[in-house]
């Protein structure tokens, strides 16, 4: 049986990590190449790197900081924002991620998905959905939760040929309030595809729970930039309850 992840994630914005609700009023949550190298050491599985106004800003991913990032890590490392096409994305390989997300410009140009996949394998390819509920399910955002896109998250999940799916719940987004679980049951139902939770953990029975709905992974921001806990921590409580996790 695979392990479940522990995954951090630094959503950066002009070399500085922040953290906000919803995606609005962020705060700044200290220097990523600090933090990243802080929650190796505590035993991060990997690391998710998010430039949160690199698509609002209409530019690449600030490189700089992934090269940064990589002289400090050893474990892998998820690398997504200002990502339009295959330039980008081997632009950002390049500067030392291993995986690259992709979600606005693939919502716009479903094949660049397909390109990117047949250009550097589907495992470096993350699709990120960033879904917000709505009456009849939940709706895929883009430009940074600004844009809602009228497409079903669930089905756009479904049918991705990328190697791994980054699902974000727009609505528990910074609130460490739990991820929201019949978001992942729905999209576990609909793909084989490993999926990442994120938005929402507040505490380590969230990430409990996010694992238990289907997540192989799970992403937690506020829950460590705040010092409420440390991987070690979680790790441990995990294996408490039965989850299996890397020591």
């Amino acid at each position: 049986m695979l392990t479940a992840r522990i995954i951090p994630c630094l959503d950066v914005r002009d070399g500085r990590i922040v953290k906000g609700v919803q995606f609005q009023g962020l705060r700044d949550a200290g220097d990523p190449v600090a933090r990243a190298a802080l929650y190796q050491e505590q035993g991060a599985d990997e690391i998710v790197v998010l430039d949160v106004a690199a698509t609002p800003d209409r530019r690449a991913h600030q490189r700089d900081t992934i090269r940064a990032l990589r002289r400090v890590l050893s474990i892998p490392m998820t690398v997504g924002g200002g990502v339009r096409g295959i330039d980008d994305a081997e632009a950002l390989l390049e500067a030392g991620a291993d995986k690259v997300a992709i979600n606005t410009a693939a919502v716009a140009d479903p094949d660049i998905v397909d390109q990117l996949v047949a250009r550097f394998g589907a495992q470096c390819i993350v699709l990120a959905i960033d879904a917000a509920r709505r009456t009849d399910g939940w709706e895929v955002l883009v430009c940074s939760g600004r844009e809602r896109t009228g497409r079903d998250a669930v089905t756009w999940a479904g049918a991705t040929p990328a190697g791994e799916i980054l699902l974000t719940s727009f609505d528990r987004d910074g609130t460490q309030e739990g991820y929201d679980t019949d978001l992942l049951r729905a999209v576990r139902a609909n793909t084989s595809v490993p999926l990442v939770a994120s938005g929402g953990a507040g505490s380590i029975d969230h990430l409990a729970s996010g694992l238990a709905a289907g997540a192989d992974a799970v992403l937690l921001a506020s829950l460590l930039h705040d010092g409420q806990t440390d991987i070690q921590t979680i790790k441990r409580a995990l294996r408490d309850q039965g989850v299996e996790v890397r020591r």
